[in-house]
Order: structure tokens, then sequence, then C-alpha cells
């Protein structure tokens, strides 16, 4: 604001003697107008000719130079509030130390081998144990871990027959009593992995004894089947899906990508109906548009059946790969896109993503309402001009690092996101219905009983 001391002529807007005025004419008044009526059709010329030259959706695409990362690929440290490095104690459990953890690992009759299990989409709930495992911030001391995992490879025993939903179900609660420390922070700091579509519905009584646990799933939302979703964002982290090794790997992978002059789609969609409005909308698209849109029937047995490296190689084929809604709203597709290079389409209105304090979706990848699948979909796609796929290709080739889970001592990979996720879980004091503290800082229970004597098994809530 001017100030209104009259020595302060350097900050007035207008001079303090009245015959300085210049007086206002009607001259005057009607060039301002002109000036300002020509300013604005200039603008309006000006933003025509620019239509005129690119997309009618030019508005929806990225600023190229907008996406900032360090390096060469996406960081953690001092970047979305993650702090500066990693200090953490992680406690792992181990098979044999509580009883029923082997039934959760290797099903009724111990042969469902873990190698059998980090296979496939559901493998990371193989390879987040190995890891820990070998990690340098994993303790073997309880009293000065800040959380706890628990391993379970669950979707894997349970698809494999190891054990039934009734048996998973009473296997848990009987892991969970015998846990002093997870009755002690009742629950807060102890970590499970669901990596399924499922989420944690696959132990039945989880909003009973994990309601306040730390879940780590690529599953946000499974409301479809059930009055209410496993997934809360305040508490819980969605990790990427398992991408197949053959795609990962920093040297010889089963495909490479094609250069999008030789790609002979604009996009693709590669799975099964399962009778969900969305696939069916995409495999009905592609019958309509067979030179735009490839949806080939998928075989998953038999001589017709699409082995790996056929799978990528039909994926790469096109510009945008098309990722929507199946039994739930986490689809693999999305993260293998990444890996053959072609821009993921998402159709999944309910999905989660990893990582969102440190990736602009937006820079990387296309969400399209699944409401408005069909040919306005396809005439969308075809309307960007390739400057801007390889941009946003150009952009999720630096970022794909965070879908691999590789060891921790790559600089960029899902584990240290993780990681880093669960940094931001730690507490200093946890806070529970059923324990206590005095004024001697021991924590006791209902029953005053010090901590250091509690016996298992423990009632539960």
């Amino acid at each position: 604001m001017a100030s209104t001391n009259p020595s302060n002529k350097s900050t007035r807007f207008f001079s303090p003697h009245p015959h300085s005025h210049t007086q206002c004419t009607r001259t005057h008044q009607i060039a301002a107008l002109a000036l300002i009526v020509g300013t604005f059709f200039l603008t309006r010329l000006f933003d025509h000719s620019l239509s005129s030259c690119t997309s009618p959706y030019r508005n929806s695409f990225s600023d190229p130079n907008q996406y900032t990362a360090t390096d060469d690929v996406v960081r953690f440290e001092g970047f979305g509030g993650y702090g500066t490095h990693l200090s953490l104690r992680i406690y792992v459990y181990d098979e044999d130390e509580i009883e029923g953890l082997k039934l959760l690992l290797y099903g009724r009759e111990g042969k469902i081998s873990a190698e059998a299990c980090v296979k496939g989409q559901w493998g990371t709930q193989v390879k987040i144990h190995r890891l820990l495992l070998q990690s340098t911030f994993r303790t073997k001391k309880k009293e000065e871990a800040d959380l706890f995992f628990v391993p379970s490879y669950v979707k894997c025993v349970r698809m494999m027959g190891g054990l039934s939903d009734k048996e998973i179900n009473q296997t848990y609660v009987k892991v969970l009593s015998q846990m002093p420390y997870f009755r002690l922070s009742g629950g807060r700091n102890h970590v499970f992995v669901f990596p399924s579509g499922a989420g944690a519905h696959l132990f039945k009584s989880w909003a009973t004894y994990l309601n306040r646990s730390i879940i780590l799933t690529p599953e946000g939302d499974r409301t479809d089947k059930r009055d209410t979703s496993a997934f809360n964002t305040w508490k819980d982290i969605i990790i990427p899906g398992n991408v197949d090794d053959g795609m990962t790997a920093h040297k010889s992978r089963l495909v490479d990508p094609l250069p999008l002059s030789r790609r002979k789609y604009l996009a693709n969609y590669l799975g099964r109906a399962q009778g969900k409005a969305g696939r069916l909308q995409l495999i009905d698209l592609a019958k309509q548009y067979p030179d735009k849109l490839e949806s080939p029937e998928l075989k998953f047995s038999g001589p017709e059946k699409l082995g790996r490296t056929e799978y990528f190689q039909h994926l790469r084929n096109a510009k945008f790969c098309l990722a929507p809604r199946g039994e739930s709203s986490w689809t693999l597709r999305f993260y293998e896109s990444f890996f053959v290079e072609c821009v993921p389409v998402l159709l999944s209105d309910q999905a989660e993503l990893p990582f969102q304090n440190i990736i602009d979706y937006a820079q990387i990848s296309i969400k399209w309402p699944s409401t408005r699948i069909g040919t306005q979909l396809l005439n969308y796609l075809e309307s960007i001009p390739d400057k801007y796929i390889e941009d946003m290709i150009a952009k999720g080739r630096r970022v794909r690092c965070v879908w691999v889970y590789s060891p921790e001592s790559e600089s960029c990979s899902a584990f240290r996101g993780i990681l880093w996720e669960l940094q931001t879980k730690v507490r200093k004091f946890h806070n529970s219905a059923e324990t206590f503290w005095l004024h001697n800082g021991s924590i006791v229970n209902r029953d005053l009983v010090e901590f250091s004597k509690w016996k298992t098994p423990m009632p539960l809530p």
C-alpha cells in the first residue's frame, strides 16, 4: 500500500499537487477503450493460431519442462516430505519363532515353496520378505525396533490349496496372539503384505485385528464385492505390482521397446473379459476398429497359450496400453506398460497409485473415465501428437525404477520407496486401549502386569 506520509514521495502512486494532474479528455477515454479492445482481439487471434497447429486437446498436455527429477531417475530423499536419510529399524519375525507362521508361508503340509510363490503378479509377498531379511535396516532386537514385519505368502498358499479361508483366519488369530509387541501397540507398528486385489480381505477378520496395522498392498479399493475397502490411505501403503523379472532386468530383457513409427496399433488391451463392463467394451471396440485397437483373445492353457515373451511383444506394438479394472481396481498392466514404453491409459476409476508424494502421474500416464470407453477415447488418443507421446515415455523411463523390486543397494527401487514410506509411519510412542503406563515409565496391561512379564497366548480385541 502507498505511504500516507507526504515526505515519502518515492512510494506515492499520485502526485500531491493538484496542478500536476493531466486532464482526462474524451479523446483519452476513446483511445484507452480502443487499446483494450485491440488487445482482446489480438490475444484471441494468437490463441486461435496456436490451436490450429496442435491437437484440440492441447490444454490437457503437460508442459514438457514441468517434470523435474534429480539426476536421471526419481529420488525420495529430500523430496515429498520424506526427509534426508533413512533411519528406521525393522524386526522381521522368524518362521520358527511364532507357532503357525509356517502355515501362512508354506501351507498345512509345508510343500508350497517360496520359489513357487515369487512368480507372477503376487510375488511381492516373497520379494519384500527376502529384501527385508537382507536389509541394513533390519534389527534382530525387538526392543530397538521401530516396526515389526509379519511374513506371509497367504495369497499363494490359498491359490495353491495350502490353506482354506477358514484355516487362514484361524491361523492369523493364533499367530497374532503370540506377539506381545503386537498387543503392546495395538498392532500399529506391525506390517503385513497382501499382494492381490483381495487385499487384507484374505484374512476374513482383518477389520477386527488389523484395523490399526500397516498394510502393504497394490489394491486401494475392493468395495465392488464387499461393503468396505481394507485400504486406509492414512495408515496403509500402496505398493507396485510385481512386473516380470524378465522385463525389469538391467541388461537382457524378454523384449525391447519398438520405435513409435514401427508400432502397428494406436492402442491395445491384453486381458480377459472376466464379465467386466469396461473390458467387454474394449473387446467390442477392437472388433469395430481392428486397425487401431488390438485386443486378442488370450489363452491361458493349451497350444494357443500366450507365452511371456509373446505377451510383451503384443504389448509393445501400440502407442498406448489400456489398463481397465478387472476383479479389483489395481492392474499390473499399468506397471508393465513402462517397460515396453507405451503410455498407460488407466481405465479404473478407483485405482490407487504408489509414491504419489514424488510422482506426478499426469506427466507419465493418462487416466480416462471408465464410463466413457468408446470411439471418443480412440479419437482422443489419435489426436495426441507423437512428440507428446515421446515426452511421456521419456519421463516414464526415468521413474520406472520404482516399480522394480531390486536390492536395497539400488538408489531407486520399489523396496527403497517402501522403506521411505514406512519411515513416515514410525512413532516414538504407541497408545493402545489395552496398554497403560505408570509414573516410572513402565508399560503395564489392564491387570497392571509389566510388559516384560506378559504371557502368550494373549487375548486379542
